[in-house]
């Protein structure tokens, strides 16, 4: 941490103009939530789907070896492409006969079949403070700063209940759950639930800086998850204690 910190000093003194007026450590707390979603791939509907698909809509077909025959395709695929479009509810039987479903017409128009969901689990975290899932990991860093963010009580009524999907399914699109390659497309259809598993401390290094050519004083903030200058924090502090810093540094 001390290397970390003499590193981030002198990066701040290389502008002759600004000078370090005082600097202090602490904790900023992130929580780890577990996100529980679902996905499906999207894949074009090909030359036998497709073929199906619209004896489907014009015949009366009760069997699959009846499809077999009309389109001289070996019953095995027939078969199985019927469990597949059955499961997916792009087919169903009605009196005795295949037919589409509203979905199925809907795929057969767009050329685009949706496969069965798949589910799937992961953990991302989320800081209160910032109103936003963070990346990066949690570092095992020799650290003794026990002190918490200053302003963490502005939002001690936080819960993972007030997340939104959509938040959620941004965070898991950040993280690369959804996919597209070339024909083929993974996208997130469902957020399951969101649970808070722990709260994480992470080390936060605040600066205040006073810059003599412009006669401002200013923050700086290094979060060590992300591995950047928190430009978030940094706009909080100015906004709540700039006025403070200066009858404190001149």
């Amino acid at each position: 941490m001390n290397d970390l910190k003499g590193r981030l000093t002198k990066e701040l003194q290389q502008d002759f103009n600004v000078k370090i007026k005082g600097s202090l450590s602490w904790s900023l707390p992130v929580n780890s939530v577990e996100i529980v979603y679902q996905t499906v791939m999207r894949t074009k509907v090909d030359i036998l789907m497709k073929m199906m698909l619209i004896a489907f809509g014009k015949a009366d077909i009760a069997t699959a070896e009846e499809l077999s025959d009309i389109l001289l395709v070996e019953q095995l695929f027939i078969n199985d492409l019927i469990d597949k479009m059955s499961r997916t509810g792009v087919i169903e039987k009605r009196e005795g006969f295949y037919s589409l479903t509203e979905v199925g017409v809907r795929q057969f128009k767009t050329g685009i079949f949706v496969h069965e969901p798949e589910s799937g689990s992961t953990h991302a975290l989320y800081s209160p403070c910032h109103q936003a899932f963070l990346n990066g990991e949690i570092k095992n860093i020799a650290y003794e700063e026990k002190e918490l963010y200053r302003f963490k009580s502005e939002i001690d009524d936080w819960s993972v209940a007030k997340l939104e999907d959509s938040v959620l399914i941004d965070a898991l699109k950040a993280m690369g759950v959804e996919s597209g390659e070339g024909n083929v497309q993974i996208v997130v259809s469902e957020i399951v639930s969101a649970s808070d598993i722990q709260v994480d401390l992470v080390p936060c290094i605040e600066y205040h800086l006073y810059n003599e050519a412009e006669d401002l004083l200013y923050a700086r903030v290094w979060n060590t998850l992300s591995e950047h200058w928190d430009e978030t924090l940094e706009a909080q502090l100015n906004e709540k204690e700039r006025k403070k810093w200066r009858e404190i540094y001149l």
